[in-house]
């Protein structure tokens, strides 16, 4: 529920301050930092959404002052830009790092930026306050606040950050896209986030509001009226006579009388009319949107908010539990775990901040446990037994899948279990599912696949029947470590190593060779360095770069501290490391797995994006994963206290990124990085090199560079990427499900690096019923296909709950193309009477405008048009906001 009340004009002290750390008056409302191509010297969408979060966060750390450190003071933050470092440095201390919550962020911005560029929504006036359809604009703007609300409430952060963005998109809009700021105004509109309230005096269909204008700079094309009104965009609607358009370049509206437009978007006056405005119109965007932040902040409270934004350095906990009656050391070795984690934690900054268990068996699984409250988790998993069962495969990937559909992103999840899969055949989804999500997933599993066995079963079973968990655990850069019983209880104490925000340090080469040491880099930034070692090892030892070496004696050595459980070593290394390059020496029998973990202040996050610079919103549209054949860009975001140097100075500075092939370690590439943007966010780009885009496969992100004193700099990505046969696309209604209907969805595959025959499959959870009119489709080179889904809601669906919808293309030949998934996040809601449409500051929420159930087949298959430049291609969105008409038009 929102107040009640309309908060007054003047901000709290977080506003004060945004203020006055506003920087220099330049543009706002291009997508993000790649707009700033087309029009230099511009904030974007990116820049406001992310500005805003800072001070909303920086007021909640004024407010509620940190157990056991001073509180903050607002005068040591005057005068300086805010970054999630320094905020995190000074609320949690150093050494706490903000990785979880810059993602968080990115999220939201990406998502915000993705409205410009979706065909489903680039074009729909109701999403950018266009076309003076204001009033329908503010429904849609507070319904997807009411869904952030609900989503967040049923821990969907990521569809909520999604919503989160959109929404705020909107907001933002608002006052580049009407004329509130030619009004006069200079605070953010009193009544856009309060529904009951009347937006004002609106221009009406025969109110003629702009004069002609054959310039670019059209300042004074407003008539002299005080309605409020918006500019009209393209062609749908059309321009009625006497109206402004938004204007710009690729404003096909622009140039009909009158000419002009009235948005300001940017610095620049081919892209935006009214550019001279932009200043204004940029500083109530961003109260504005501190605003929306506050309003949620309000609802779901502190812990809510923190949640949502992901305002912690600690990871969630996440467990996923053979049940059956063989596990009870598994069990008992968890709880361990979990206790020792939730009373060593309790009250601290790494506290985990969620805790998700999914118990599993044959033939069951689930179902999910899902808390904020490590007591309720506690006792959750203290009530779960061993019992029944006894034999394999079992529900594993099954179980997995639905952690990974409820553990928030960037997180660790646990696997125990003495069994193979039964569900073998989700391995692919599952895979793509933990590269989505960005988890890692270990397997804890204390059965040997080359022993005896002597467990009841009912088949034969196959001595490479684990193959499904290495996968997924290669996929997400997690392992796979057999033991046995009376070893799982000290084996399992990585989940705690694990939870303690370890990064992974390459290794050279990346797997063990017979007669070649692995080495790995120890820069001036590493500390609690631990080296484990798996398998049947006769022998090994460390040596660090002055000489000193270590056997695999165990207890205290020259070097650190040597522990043994059954086939798993752990060498955890005396602080402070020597820096320079280490080496591991290992004589072993069969496979053999090193690892090698550390802690650190700098670290980084990355994204792809496909640059497009060709329309309206120029910007670069975020993807998931590299397709191949088309040109891809790599945004890296380093974190830490010393990302800023980065750009310059004395601190840490990364210059290139090494590809690298999974499997086998090859490098695949090397290409520089460059920086980007503003040098404090110590942002870095790179175009990936069309050798690694010619084909699909896995690959490995590691960054090199050098330390503030010129020496090796070395990390690793989390998780190995891959670059997908195909872009699959896959697009939701408008708005929310409401039980009882029929939802439309869309779905648009390409393809770039040659021809396709591709079989597609469908799936949800929960089971709603769901139909395409597109189960196969071939496609030529630089080809793609557009199809219509229609989605079920039972009238028994369950209201504020979040439905997953997942598409699948596969090769029709066995093993010619890998898969390629698309997911997504809808929210079930109860429709709103008319009569409560205003209620949402009253916490009823507004009604979505929707039609008549109905549908025809719809179809399309466009030749020859997609290239490289796809995502920006005017055709694009054409075609997809053809489609959706199509979808919806028996609706």
């Amino acid at each position: 529920m929102l107040p009640v009340k309309v908060p007054p004009p003047n901000l709290g002290p977080s506003a004060l301050l945004l203020l006055q750390l506003l920087l220099p008056p330049t543009s706002a409302f291009f997508p993000n930092f790649w707009s700033l191509l087309a029009a230099p010297g511009s904030i974007t969408h990116q820049d406001l959404t992310e500005e805003a979060a800072l001070n909303v966060t920086l007021q909640l750390f004024l407010e509620q002052p940190p157990p056991g450190r001073p509180p903050l003071r607002l005068e040591d933050f005057l005068g300086r830009t805010l970054l999630a470092d320094d905020l995190f440095a000074a609320y949690f201390g150093s050494g706490f790092p903000s990785r979880r919550f810059r993602a968080a962020l990115g999220e939201v911005s990406r998502a915000n930026a993705a409205q410009d560029f979706l065909p489903t929504s680039k074009n729909d006036p109701d999403l950018h306050f266009d076309a003076e359809r204001l009033s329908q604009a503010r429904t849609r703007l507070v319904t997807a606040l009411r869904e952030t609300l609900v989503a967040a409430r049923a821990f969907d952060h990521t569809l909520s950050r999604q919503r989160l963005g959109a929404a705020l998109h909107a907001l933002q809009d608002f006052y580049s896209h009407s004329n509130w700021v030619e009004l006069g105004k200079e605070q953010p509109h009193p009544h856009l986030l309060w529904p009951r309230q009347e937006l004002g005096s609106l221009a009406q269909e025969s109110d003629p509001t702009c004069s002609d204008c054959e310039q670019l700079s059209c300042l004074g094309n407003l008539l002299d009226f005080q309605f409020l009104t918006s500019g009209y965009f393209g062609t749908h609607p059309p321009k009625p006579p006497g109206k402004c358009s938004h204007g710009g370049y690729f404003d096909q509206s622009s140039s009909q009388p009158p000419q002009g437009g009235i948005n300001k978007d940017s610095t620049s006056p081919g892209f935006s009319p009214h550019h001279e405005l932009h200043p204004q119109a940029a500083k109530l965007a961003l109260l504005a949107s501190i605003q929306a932040f506050s309003l949620l902040r309000s609802r779901l409270g502190d812990r809510g908010f923190s949640r949502l934004l992901d305002i912690t350095p600690a990871s969630s906990l996440s467990f996923v539990l053979d049940t059956t009656g063989s596990m009870g050391e598994e069990i008992n070795a968890a709880k361990i775990q979990a206790r020792h984690i939730v009373e060593q934690r309790r009250g601290s900054p790494m506290e985990p901040a969620h805790y998700v268990l999914v118990p599993f068996h044959d033939p069951g699984f689930g179902p999910v446990f899902s808390t904020s409250d490590p007591d309720s988790f506690w006792q959750q998993l203290h009530e779960i037994h061993a019992v029944g069962g006894g034999d394999e495969p079992e529900m594993c990937l099954s179980a997995l899948e639905l952690a990974l559909l409820h553990t928030p992103p960037l997180s660790d999840i646990f696997v125990f279990t003495d069994a193979s899969p039964k569900d073998a055949l989700l391995t692919n989804r599952v895979e793509s599912l933990t590269r989505e999500r960005r988890c890692r997933v270990t397997f804890l599993v204390t059965e040997d696949p080359s022993r005896v066995q002597i467990r009841a079963r009912r088949e034969v079973l196959s001595p490479l029947r684990f193959e499904p968990y290495e996968a997924v655990a290669l996929a997400s850069g997690g392992e796979v470590i057999f033991t046995k019983d009376q070893h799982i209880q000290d084996v399992a104490a990585i989940v705690g190593d694990s939870m303690a925000n370890l990064v992974t340090l390459p290794l050279e080469p990346p797997v063990v060779a017979p007669g070649r040491p692995l080495t790995f880099s120890v820069d001036e930034l590493l500390q609690n360095i631990t080296v484990r070692i798996h398998g049947e090892i006769s022998s090994f030892w460390i040596r660090n770069p002055i000489g000193v070496f270590q056997g695999q004696e165990e207890g205290e050595g020259p070097l650190g501290h040597t522990r043994r459980f059954g086939q798993f070593w752990m060498v955890t290394v005396n602080d402070p490391p020597q820096t320079g390059t280490w080496e591991i020496h290992v004589t072993a029998e069969g496979t053999t797995r090193v690892r090698v973990q550390a802690q650190t202040s700098l670290d980084f996050l990355f994204h792809f994006g496909i640059p497009v610079e060709d329309g309206p919103h120029p910007g670069l549209y975020p993807l998931t994963q590299p397709v191949a054949g088309l040109q891809t860009q790599l945004l890296v975001e380093v974190t830490g206290p010393g990302s800023r140097g980065n750009s310059g100075g004395h601190g840490p500075r990364f210059s290139h990124v090494v590809l690298r092939g999974v499997l086998e370690g090859a490098e695949l590439g090397r290409v520089p990085l460059e920086p980007t943007g503003p040098r404090e966010q110590g942002l870095l780009v790179a175009s990936l090199p069309p050798t690694l885009l010619s084909s699909p496969g896995p690959f490995s992100l590691e960054l090199i560079g050098q330390d503030g004193g010129g020496r090796g700099l070395h990390r690793a990505a989390p998780q190995p990427c891959a670059v997908v046969p195909v872009l699959l696309e896959l697009s939701g209604p408008p708005g929310f499900l409401a039980p009882g209907s029929k939802a439309p969805l869309s779905l648009h595959i390409a393809t770039f690096s040659g021809p396709q025959d591709l079989d597609l499959r469908t799936s949800v959870n929960p089971s709603f019923a769901l139909t395409s009119n597109l189960s196969r489709v071939r496609l030529g080179q630089n080809e793609s296909a557009w199809g219509c889904l229609w989605l079920e809601v039972p009238d028994s669906a369950a209201l504020d709950s979040v439905v997953m919808v997942t598409v699948t293309t596969a090769g029709r030949e066995a093993n010619s193309v890998p898969p390629t998934h698309a997911f997504l996040r809808l929210l079930v809601l109860a429709p709103a009477p008319q009569d409560e449409l205003t209620a949402f500051a009253h916490s009823t929420g507004p009604v979505l405008t929707t039609a008549s159930p109905a549908f025809r087949l719809s179809t399309l298959v466009t030749h020859g048009r997609a290239r490289g430049q796809m995502a920006g291609s005017p055709w694009w969105g054409t075609v997809g906001g053809v489609l959706l008409l199509l979808c919806l038009a028996s609706w």
